[in-house]
């Protein structure tokens, strides 16, 4: 058994409604990354110094010496960007990401934050990598972190992001049951849920597009008016889905020391002003999102198939395909994950174990099919699905006169091919099925072997659709 464990639909076609508060047709969601002081430094007790997200384009990290031009770069951050930030942002609901040990290192900013209403979330204890990380050491600084920041806002933290996570980072945050959202993700522009850690973990996407941070790397912004236009065109797509009926959340990652800047500064503002001059427009924080999202959308306890054993899979949709459990069976030893856990996802592992069995398993498929209207039907031997199909156009109060037709072109298909008339009733009306059953029959046989393969698909993608919406 071989189980994939991401999950690559989402919400799919029909992402669930945000209902934002008032009618807003857009969240904004800005999150300002409180990092500076709690970088690598060998003053921090760190192997080397810092080489990521400054204005030195290739740092690469001193071991065992403290890098001054890399440290007055953070500083910028805490001694200027921050004010210049705060001073245009004070006014408005946000969100700072604030390194534990960052914030111990910043009693001024602290106390601005709170004084500004922001929600302080968690960064973690330092600003550094954790892939390598071992569990149990991630874990404690987890704790660490936690501690620290009640020790230093005052309260703990509601929601956790750590940014350079490793693979254990989201469970490890959502075993401390501590936090309404965790934002170790990029995967899509709406909250979602995850079962992890024991839990239903809320899930709040945080970004890496709309994000400063592409100041710092070689492939990103090189002026403020590229920053500007990526915000607005950003906001202006999702301001348009929301009005079309599909409100998203726009999230948008700052970090003192580089849009602090004053040339990045100014387009920053250009944008708020961009935003602010739209009506049913939210801004808010990701806890505020997190909680609205949790009052409209609380995890569902749906069915999961991927999570299923061999014989609970196997007799849930074993009749799927007519009378052929032998099906489900072998669908069960493919690689399912949380993304075949929708009716889509279990029809495609299942059509694939019938488009890959030799003709004569096929056949056997086919041939395990009722006639349409027939002897079994009439003597109510069918499965509960056959009946309810064709029940569903009225196959179950035929006329004497229909009866008679359905017979005699039953056994005329029947006698030619070897295998019954097959067809998704729920997709016709008795007319269409008895004008397909009159065209049909003059096809000639691989041609009508393919075609009621095709229809035995397409029965069980409607059983599916039907089992999952119950």
């Amino acid at each position: 058994m071989t189980r994939y464990p991401r999950d690559m639909t989402g919400y799919g076609a029909t992402p669930p409604a945000a209902n934002w508060p008032n009618g807003a047709k857009i969240a904004v969601q800005i999150v300002l990354n409180y990092e500076e002081g709690g970088e690598n430094n060998i003053l921090h007790g760190d192997a080397a110094s810092e080489a990521f997200l400054s204005e030195i384009t290739g740092a690469q990290p001193w071991p065992g010496q403290r890098h001054w031009n890399m440290e007055t770069l953070y500083e910028y951050g805490s001694r200027a960007g921050f004010w210049r930030v705060h001073r245009m942002l004070g006014d408005l609901p946000i969100t700072v990401y604030g390194v534990a040990t960052a914030l111990a290192r910043a009693p001024e900013q602290v106390a601005a934050m709170q004084a500004s209403g922001w929600e302080i979330a968690s960064h973690g204890l330092k600003w550094v990598e954790h892939k390598d990380m071992p569990e149990a050491e991630e874990r404690a600084q987890i704790a660490e972190a936690i501690r620290l920041h009640t020790e230093v806002t005052g309260a703990a933290p509601r929601g956790w992001y750590t940014g350079r996570c490793s693979n254990n980072t989201v469970r490890l945050a959502a075993e401390t049951g501590q936090f309404a959202y965790v934002a170790d993700s990029y995967g899509d522009d709406l909250p979602y849920w995850v079962r992890t850690g024991g839990r239903d973990q809320l899930i709040v996407p945080y970004t890496m597009d709309c994000n400063d941070m592409r100041f710092g790397i070689q492939a990103g912004f090189t002026n403020g008016e590229q920053f500007e236009s990526y915000l607005k065109d950003s906001f202006d797509y999702l301001y348009e889905e929301g009005c079309a009926g599909q409100p998203k959340m726009l999230s948008i990652g700052l970090h003192c020391r580089i849009v602090g800047r004053p040339g990045r500064a100014a387009a920053l503002r250009r944008a708020l002003e961009h935003f602010k001059s739209h009506k049913g427009v939210w801004f808010a924080t990701r806890l505020q999102i997190a909680e609205h999202w949790a009052s409209q959308n609380p995890p569902l306890r749906q069915m999961r198939a991927s999570e299923m054993d061999r014989e609970t899979f196997v007799a849930e949709f074993g009749c799927i395909f007519e009378h052929s459990p032998w099906i489900a069976d072998g669908a069960y030893d493919l690689e399912l994950g949380p993304t075949h856990d929708t009716a889509m996802g279990v029809h495609q592992a299942l059509t694939r174990v019938f488009r890959s069995a030799d003709a004569d398993k096929r056949l056997g498929v086919l041939t395990a099919h009722p006639d349409l209207a027939g002897k079994l039907a009439e003597a109510k031997r069918l499965t509960a699905e056959s009946t309810a199909e064709q029940a569903s156009v009225g196959l179950n109060e035929l006329t004497d006169e229909e009866r008679a037709s359905f017979t005699a072109l039953n056994d005329a298909y029947t006698s030619k091919f070897g295998f019954p008339f097959i067809i998704a009733v729920r997709d016709n009306t008795k007319a269409s099925i008895m004008e397909a059953f009159r065209r049909r029959i003059d096809n000639d046989r691989d041609t009508e072997f393919a075609e009621a393969c095709r229809q035995v698909e397409r029965i069980a993608q409607l059983r599916l659709l039907e089992k999952f919406s119950a």
